[in-house]
């Protein structure tokens, strides 16, 4: 295991992205832009084509800002990974205890368990004998060796350092959708959808309608 004496480091990064010369340009280009957006006015087919060439650099400096922000972000998701590994490694030994004991824990009470229900199972044989026998005999016949039945395991275990409590959770998974009430079946989206992207515009209880959106794509360099 690596220990953090052996690969100890000093993470380096900048925080002040207003003193970064090309963060600042792209941030004055931006007021530009801003300003032009403010003040166009589209009127025909050559407006929209400048608003289209104004867009195309908004998305190429939208891009350039998010690199910029990754930059300075990358060398603190390194060492993070790095730490999380580091980390890991010492609590390694802990998460195995933990779970080696919930499991013996867990084994334990499902044995005690399986015990108190042999000998309850036990003790109604041996009651139904005793009835049988009194039925074949015309008198009363008691139970012979009714064993002792064990209490049911405790839910909440306390000491002076800490609190064991157990909980019943519920699981399910579909096995037949066929067989499932209606209440419990909803309308699959995703399958909609793209039965509507490829073409289908008529589904009974379904309404199907366009809408438009501007999509702006970027030379690359820009």
């Amino acid at each position: 295991m690596t220990t953090l004496q052996e690969n100890e480091q000093t993470a380096l990064v900048h925080i002040q992205p207003g003193m970064d010369d090309r963060v600042i340009a792209l941030y004055l280009e931006g007021g530009r832009l801003k300003e032009y957006a403010d003040a166009l006015v589209v009127r025909n087919s050559d407006d929209v084509k400048r608003a289209t060439d104004d867009l195309s650099t908004i998305a190429g400096i939208k891009k350039a800002i998010e690199e910029k922000r990754q930059e300075y972000l990358r060398p603190l998701l390194d060492y993070q990974k790095e730490i999380n590994v580091a980390f890991k490694d010492f609590t390694e030994p802990l998460t195995q205890a933990d779970t080696i004991m919930r499991q013996k824990v867990h084994d334990y009470r499902a044995e005690q368990e399986r015990i108190r229900l042999e000998q309850e199972r036990i003790n109604r044989l041996r009651e139904e004998a005793a009835r049988a026998e009194m039925e074949l005999k015309g008198e009363i016949a008691e139970p012979v060796g009714l064993v002792e039945v064990a209490p049911v395991a405790p839910t909440r275990y306390q000491t002076d350092v800490g609190i064991l409590g157990t909980a019943i959770t519920w699981r399910w998974e579909l096995v037949d959708f066929a067989l499932l009430p209606d209440r419990f079946k909803v309308e699959n989206a995703t399958l909609i959808g793209k039965v509507v992207r490829a073409g289908e515009r008529e589904i009974p209880g379904v309404r199907i309608y366009s809408e438009e959106t501007i999509r702006v794509t970027a030379r690359k360099g820009n």
